[in-house]
């Protein structure tokens, strides 16, 4: 008789860190989002958190296709009359360029309990300083 296997969170963390300079905005956070969800190791179980913790360096250096660095917008509602805010792509980028890889990513990992602590393992700098050296990331190249 066949015994199924059950997966247990790993007892440590994983450090990994990606350079987002000229990368795509989409391909790169639908990558990062099956990374963090532990989608490339043998024993994933998609209710387990598998404590991978993703540095993104450079990020003001993230590109896009066509003509969405002008068009691209992300809009933000209050409730009340008039109180629409809506800024584009290029905006963004020169004040808040975490924002943009953020809500990208965010967009794509699980709604939820599990989500909310995927997101959490994420973090991003727009330059390559990082206060996570202690944590000895290994370093990933995505195509």
């Amino acid at each position: 008789m066949n015994k199924t296997y059950i997966a247990q969170q790993p007892k440590y963390s994983k450090w990994y860190i990606i350079d987002a300079k000229d990368k795509n905005l989409g391909r790169l956070s639908s990558k990062i989002a099956k990374l963090l969800k532990g989608k490339n190791f043998t024993s994933y179980t998609p209710y387990i958190n598998n404590k991978i913790y993703v540095i993104i360096i450079n990020s003001k250096s993230i590109k896009v296709t066509g003509k969405k660095l002008l068009q691209k917008t992300y809009k933000q509602y209050s409730g009340y009359p008039g109180g629409l805010k809506i800024k584009t792509f290029h905006h963004f980028l020169s004040r808040k360029p975490n924002m943009i890889l953020e809500k990208s990513i965010k967009g794509m990992l699980p709604k939820g309990i599990l989500g909310k602590q995927l997101f959490t393992q994420l973090k991003i700098y727009p330059e390559t300083e990082h206060p996570h050296k202690p944590q000895k990331p290994e370093v990933i190249t995505l195509i």
